[in-house]
């Protein structure tokens, strides 16, 4: 699944309405309602493009499973609560409480504990090319995602993630 992440931090509101949602086409229009900005609070986002992949594999077991919860380190990105049941587009959620959580967990992770990390990624199951180049690429990326859960965190916010292909 080689396609772009995002993460939006929710205002009280939003996460009510998320809640309340009952089925996939109610989590799409309300995950539309976010991107679009169409809720009162400052927003807070942050883009992974397709680096949330690898990302994922350093903080967890090196696969893409989700939901599972292990560890704040495993719940960063495709952690938590699945609010999407199809293949072709995935919404988690943790809530703020975890959030805290995991930007906790963030704040301990270096670039050479990454670097060791990415290294132990199977390329058969990677649809990356691993390099160099890539691990810069996700070291990056990882950056920015640490800095918007340290946010996310500090304004008390739960957090999605979401991937659509």
């Amino acid at each position: 699944m080689a396609c772009r992440g995002m993460f939006y931090a929710l205002t009280a509101d939003q996460e009510a309405a998320l809640m309340a949602t009952r089925d996939d086409t109610e989590v799409r229009a309300f995950v539309e309602e976010v991107e679009m900005g169409d809720w009162d609070g400052e927003p807070l986002d942050c883009e992974t493009d397709k680096a949330w992949d690898a990302i994922h594999r350093c903080l967890s077991d090196g696969t893409l499973g989700s939901g599972r919860r292990l560890s704040p380190l495993d719940m960063a990105v495709l952690g938590g609560g699945h609010h999407h049941e199809g293949d072709d587009y995935v919404v988690t959620h943790l809530r703020a409480d975890e959030v805290a959580q995991v930007a906790t967990a963030l704040e301990t992770v270096g670039e050479t504990w990454m670097r060791q990390r990415y290294d132990r990624i199977d390329p058969r199951n990677y649809q990356g090319l691993l390099s160099d180049e890539d691990f810069a690429y996700t070291w990056y990326w990882f950056t920015q995602v640490r800095d918007f859960y340290r946010k996310a965190a500090m304004a008390n916010r739960g957090v999605i993630f979401t991937v659509s292909q």
